[in-house]
């Protein structure tokens, strides 16, 4: 009687829960559904089992599922464009690699292209590491197409992390774990829909943690071969935090008896490559076969920031005004020294948040009990992997996600031991666990097909739900307008020379970005510097139509290029 009286009325406005009469039918639907998913739970069980049980077609299954149905979605949702200078950095890397190259020779005329992101010298460079560019240039060399990499890489990850989990658990949990990382990390994902994601070194993480867990139990040439190959990998897309996935490994490995020095050095042996490989990209870009682009762009520009122990690092060369703004905001991030427990802690406290991004949200109501799993040695170690990785990163002033991507088997192995967990609690003797922990896979499934649907038949009047979509990055609202330019470009015949002039009140938002060979670009993107200094890059470029971008107008504005339009606004 207590429930009829909260539901006596239809009325949004007369009953507490505000529920109106559309409401009421779409709660008896989900309890219909709810109920038919209890039901079908042992039957999806059986289907299940048999492919559980038979890897290498699991794993062909779980590579395949993110990329389809990503491909799904290109009718709404076209190939992922990049837009922040983050993605044209990586994609500088991986036109540089596609070309065959580790570093591109100085452009005669560097003060035009100094952005975000990129060496001007001793060689034209990415200052990131060269991982996730090989990805990206693989898929470039081999289908023509940048992105192509990055759907190969989050294939990799989706089936590497079935791999790893039937280290871990059982099959049919492995299975379902794989199933929560496509859900998680596959077409929806910030990672599969741009090209700074962290999907290389999840894979990364993957094979390492995988291999781990596997020596583990006894030695084995392949796996140490493959711990190598993972923590090579990682070395060569996230180096600082390779140090923490070096000691995540130890970790796992710490039970493992002698002989494991002569099985390890298997593990050296596929792990030396990628420590050669750094060096030599090192040479080619800095000059030294120490010096990271990373560390070079710190002392040459001031950014991207220093650890928040270290003094925040000196620009040794003229910034533009755009980089003298990052340059005091990245600062004014990583705050004055010393660095206090107090801001640590805080540091700390405030990037919890950001580790939803690992789990659907249906799946918070089970996590805690993960916390009751800790006496297995395993799911120990597996905590101390994520507090290591939390107190290790806390120390850069930054945070994103893909800062701890090779925690992401990890995280999804929490998935599937709090469900696992959850499905051996009985109550008075019956079985209540299990329908429960179906029950949460069935809703986290739901989860991902609503929103998946709501993008593939994609309606207007959808548009008011996505606000509401959490984590989630399909969609391409290309909020510079760079999509009208870049058309406006491509009709125009020929080879083209864009003169990029900020207003005074320009914000971050980068349109100098260019090719690995910019000379043979068919678009080369240039700042405006004036019509006197213009005159050098209007000569070195005689035969390039030439134009001028307001890129601070709504929308942009690009017009062609007269000497007196370039000191004031049209």
């Amino acid at each position: 009687m207590f429930l009829l009286d909260w539901f006596h009325s239809f009325l949004p406005l007369l009953n507490p829960l505000g529920f109106g009469a559309q409401d009421f039918v779409l709660l008896a639907f989900a309890v219909l559904v709810a109920g038919m998913a209890f039901a079908a739970g042992p039957f999806v069980e059986r289907i299940a089992r048999p492919l559980a049980e038979r890897p290498l077609a699991a794993i062909a299954v779980f590579a395949a599922l993110p990329v389809a149905l990503r491909l799904m979605l290109l009718v709404h949702h076209p190939i992922p464009r990049p837009e922040v200078s983050d993605d044209f950095s990586y994609l500088l890397v991986a036109g540089t690699l596609r070309h065959f190259r580790l570093a591109n020779s100085p452009h005669a005329l560097p003060q035009f292209f100094e952005t975000y992101f990129a060496l001007q010298q001793p060689t034209y460079s990415s200052i990131f590491p060269i991982g996730p560019g090989l990805w990206i240039a693989l898929g470039w060399v081999v289908f023509g197409l940048p992105w192509a990499g990055v759907a190969l890489s989050e294939a990799a990850l989706c089936a590497a992390c079935f791999w790893m989990l039937r280290a871990w658990t059982s099959p049919l949990w492995a299975l379902a774990g794989g199933l929560l990382a496509v859900f998680e990390f596959g077409p929806l994902s910030q990672w599969m829909n741009s090209y700074w994601g962290g999907s290389v070194a999840a894979f990364a993480g993957c094979l390492v943690f995988g291999a781990a867990a596997r020596l583990r139990r006894g030695p084995s040439r392949r796996n140490a071969l493959l711990l190598g190959a993972g923590l090579g990998l990682h070395v060569l897309t996230r180096p600082y935090e390779s140090i923490f996935l070096v000691m995540a490994a130890g970790i796992v490995l710490a039970p493992w008896k002698p002989p494991w020095l002569r099985w390890l050095r298997y593990t050296a042996l596929a792990f030396a490559p990628a420590l050669l490989l750094v060096a030599a990209h090192n040479k080619a870009v800095t000059g030294s076969w120490t010096t990271l682009p990373y560390q070079l762009s710190q002392v040459q520009y001031g950014v991207p920031a220093s650890l928040t122990f270290q003094p925040m690092p000196k620009p040794h060369r003229a910034l533009t005004s755009e980089q003298q703004l990052d340059y005091d905001t990245q600062a004014a991030v990583h705050g004055p020294l010393p660095d206090t427990f107090s801001r640590y802690a805080s540091r700390l406290a405030e990037r919890v948040r950001f580790y939803r991004f690992f789990f659907l949200a249906p799946l918070y109501l089970v996590l805690p009990l993960f916390l009751f799993t800790l006496r297995r040695p395993l799911n120990a170690a597996a905590a101390a992997a994520i507090l290591l990785f939390a107190l290790g990163t806390n120390f850069y002033p930054y945070f994103y996600t893909h800062y701890i991507a090779a925690l992401t088997p990890v995280f999804v192995f929490v998935s599937v031991a709090s469900l696992e967990r959850l499905s051996q609690v009985r109550v008075r003797g019956f079985d209540s666990g299990a329908p429960a922990a179906r029950m949460l896979l069935f809703l986290a499934a739901a989860h991902f097909t609503f929103w998946f649907g709501i993008h593939l038949f994609e309606r207007p009047a959808f548009a008011g739900l996505i606000r509401y979509e959490t984590w989630d990055s399909i969609e391409d609202p290309d909020p510079l307008g760079r999509q009208a330019v870049e058309a406006q470009l491509d009709a125009a015949p020929g080879e083209q020379l864009v003169f990029v002039h900020y207003t005074a009140g320009h914000r971050f938002h980068e349109w100098v970005h260019n090719a690995a060979e910019i000379d043979a670009a068919r678009i080369v993107w240039a700042r405006d510097l004036g019509t006197e200094a213009n005159k050098a890059l209007l000569a070195y470029y005689p035969k390039r139509r030439a134009w001028l971008l307001y890129p601070d107008v709504r929308p942009p504005r690009l017009i062609p290029y007269l000497a007196e339009s370039a000191t004031s606004l049209p």
